[in-house]
């Protein structure tokens, strides 16, 4: 476990301790009175609240300290203080200093999708070698990065980073901050497009990644034009030695020459060692694209193919992403209700259609969100991945799929199809009355549209 005196942590934040001893010791960092453990410095962040309001909170919960940027008159008394001038940025000196002391490999992923188990295999795959520490869920912003950086023990070998954004230049913050000496970018899609206006721009957005590197190693899809034209041209030249491609064409780095799709895996072979065979704990063939920029970060820090894959076999994919569940009335549920942009939701879907199951399929997609004025049409052209011969009951849920919705209702089809938007209680009702045993039941959707709500209420229900 990593810690910190409190005279080590004013020294590394340019901050002054008002009150405490010099020498007493830090165990962790919180931001969130609701997670903070016993001997952690309390960060008190001030956005839509301030959170120096919540510091006797932090106190009730054994926190040991705390960064303090209100006025010194109205901090609490006799309460070890650090006082700096804002407590975000000495958030983010403090895990500057701390990667410093370690001076991890670090591994930055980003990318429109795929990223969260993208940085599930790379960790996977580097602890074949190296003790590695790798952003717990979706840690994978501003404040999400120094947190992961902070919670890194003291003798980790590789840091495995996820970089999320939702605006440009943030990826840039997050990259200056990691300095990662491999970075890999998994796609560029339609996530955040709202904010950034296209798909060029969100594929600028995604290179910021190199920022913070040096001479590093850049993985990409080769066969995304967005970002091999600008790789090409040069745009990442000055902080970029070397770039690998993946993709699925023989131009490639690394690419597939035989995949199988199964039900609860996905078997593939590639290029570099044709003779073995891989077999992912996941279904869905595109996460062969992820597996194999997780193979070509393990080459370049020494990790055997044969190496890499009996990780990937065994690697553990983050809570909520393609999470096979029991469900109620003897049913199977894949939950993908995580997160969801219309690539990652088409490929889902072309995946489940194409699975054989012991009996019905229905698939519930609710809204994907954060698409702008493209909302309407994106919507639309899920159609172009969905087909309904092959599905037995199609539910929609938000106002947003009611695009999808009319566009499908006109077709000729023996599909059920329904759509719900507001209260998700009648869409609960529906499922639990419509469900057969055996059926298996695809949900996906954005986070925020509260689809796990649903998939916990479809769960079998768990005997004490």
């Amino acid at each position: 476990m990593a810690n910190w005196t409190l005279n080590e942590i004013a020294a590394a934040t340019n901050g002054q301790l008002i009150v405490g001893d010099d020498h007493l010791v830090v165990e962790g960092v919180s931001f969130d009175t609701r997670s903070l453990k016993q001997n952690d410095l309390f960060i008190p962040l001030t956005a839509e609240r301030n959170g120096h309001d919540f510091v006797g909170a932090a106190i009730e919960k054994g926190a040991v300290a705390s960064f303090w940027s209100d006025k010194v008159e109205s901090a609490p008394d006799n309460f070890p203080i650090i006082k700096v001038d804002d407590t975000e940025k000495a958030f983010q000196d403090l895990a500057q200093y701390h990667m410093n002391k370690v001076k991890p490999k670090v591994i930055g992923i980003t990318g429109s999708n795929g990223k969260t188990t993208t940085k599930d295999m790379v960790a996977a795959v580097a602890s074949a070698r190296y003790k590695t520490h790798k952003t717990v869920g979706n840690f994978n912003n501003h404040l999400g990065l120094p947190y992961t950086i902070l919670n890194m023990e003291e003798d980790t070998d590789v840091l495995v980073l996820e970089m999320g954004m939702s605006e440009q230049g943030e990826i840039q913050v997050l990259s200056e901050l990691a300095h990662p000496s491999i970075a890999v970018i998994t796609m560029i899609g339609e996530s955040h497009i709202e904010f950034l206006g296209s798909r060029d721009a969100i594929s600028e957005a995604k290179l910021e990644i190199v920022k913070g590197m040096t001479d590093g190693t850049l993985i990409y899809p080769g066969e995304e034009p967005l970002l091999n034209d600008k790789v090409m041209n040069g745009y990442v030249d000055a902080n970029v030695s070397k770039t690998l491609t993946f993709g699925k064409n023989k131009n490639m780095a690394i690419y597939p020459i035989e995949i199988e799709a199964k039900l609860k895996q996905t078997v593939f072979r590639c290029n570099k060692a044709p003779e073995l065979i891989c077999t992912l704990p996941v279904p869905g063939v595109y996460n062969v694209q992820n597996a194999l920029s997780a193979i070509l970060v393990g080459e370049e820090i020494g990790i055997s193919i044969s190496e890499a894959y009996l990780q990937l076999e065994n690697f553990e994919l983050t809570k909520n992403r393609l999470e096979w569940i029991d469900g109620l009335n003897k049913t199977t549920l894949l939950n993908d209700a995580y997160n969801a942009s219309p690539s990652s939701m088409k490929a889902v879907l072309r995946y489940f259609q194409e699975i054989e199951t012991p009996s019905r399929k229905i698939v519930v997609l609710g809204d994907v969100l954060e698409l702008g004025e493209y909302s309407k049409q994106m919507h639309e052209d899920l159609s172009e991945a969905i087909d309904l011969n092959k599905i037995d009951r199609l539910v929609l849920y938000g106002d947003e799929m009611e695009a999808l919705y009319k566009k499908l209702a006109d077709l000729k089809t023996d599909t059920s199809l329904t759509h719900f938007t507001g209260d998700k209680q009648p869409l609960i009702t529906h499922l639990k009355e419509i469900l057969e045993p055996e059926d298996t039941v695809l949900m996906k959707s954005s986070l925020s549209t509260g689809m796990l709500e649903v998939v916990s209420a479809l769960r079998e229900e768990r005997k004490d």
